[in-house]
């Protein structure tokens, strides 16, 4: 089974995100940063006094349309405005997706906020967004254990990436979700952009629950990415003998975070 974890950046690199996300043949797709719209489909300028990005209003309706064969599964954190190439102000949902393979038989569902709250913004904040764990567990119709695969966006803080009560309080809630969706003998990933350094206390909370990190200290940013520290996504499992082959893709670039691919046995 090969289960796939990327921040697609809200399409900002979509050409090329679009030619690679059907050639790797993932059976769980995970992507952080992806938008909805139900009344715009094209590009949109999104800003939050930090950032102002040029990005797909409707990303997921993107990566349907190349993944015909996958179940489509979003999550919405919150919502606010974005701005057509027209000048016209749409809403737009932002959160993330699972995409599920066809034949891979879903047997388990959920989404549980980590931090904050479902909020419909007037004007995008530069901080204090919330933020969902999504869980879904697969099992393989030809045998083998069921998977249990989470994904989050870890919370983004103006101060950095270092540990924050915030984030501690993240990791708890990580935690616990972990520990309501699994079942005795699951084999349990957990990805995502946590947005972590990687000496972080998130890492000693989730080892506490037998989620082992496979990322480390290793260079998850592309050349997109302009500052310097180079850590944000990470893949944990609860079995790590279970791996057959992890890997941080340096190419081909789709977005400005490294897509982590991982080859589960079964």
């Amino acid at each position: 089974m090969r289960v796939v974890s990327l921040n697609a950046w809200c399409g900002v690199e979509l050409d090329a995100l679009l030619a690679w996300l059907p050639a790797v043949g993932a059976d769980v797709l995970c992507l952080q940063e992806v938008t909805s719209s139900s009344t715009h489909h094209g590009w949109v300028t999104y800003a939050d006094g930090d950032r102002t990005l040029r990005q797909r209003s409707d990303l997921l309706a993107d990566v349907r349309a190349v993944l015909p064969g996958h179940e489509a599964h979003f999550v919405t954190f919150d919502t606010g405005p974005v701005v057509g190439e027209d000048g016209t102000r749409h809403r737009q949902l932002f959160g993330q997706a699972v995409f599920v393979r066809h034949g891979l038989p879903v047997v388990g569902l959920g989404a549980e906020y980590v931090v904050g709250d479902f909020a419909a913004h007037d004007e995008w904040p530069p901080g204090g967004r919330p933020r969902l764990a999504q869980a879904v567990r697969v099992v393989d119709p030809d045998g083998g254990r069921p998977v249990v695969v989470l994904h989050t966006h870890g919370v983004r803080e103006r101060s950095g990436k270092g540990d924050t009560d915030l984030r501690r309080a993240q990791a708890r809630r990580l935690a616990e979700v972990v520990e309501r969706v699994r079942r005795p003998g699951d084999l349990v990933v957990l990805a995502g952009d946590l947005n972590l350094l990687p000496d972080s206390e998130t890492f000693d909370v989730l080892a506490g629950i037998g989620l082992r990190d496979l990322v480390g200290t290793a260079d998850t940013r592309t050349h997109l990415y302009a500052k310097a520290v180079r850590h944000a996504s990470y893949a944990l499992v609860s079995d790590v003998d279970a791996v057959r082959r992890f890997e941080v893709v340096a190419a081909p670039v789709v977005s400005d975070h490294r897509p982590l691919v991982l080859d589960l046995e079964g």
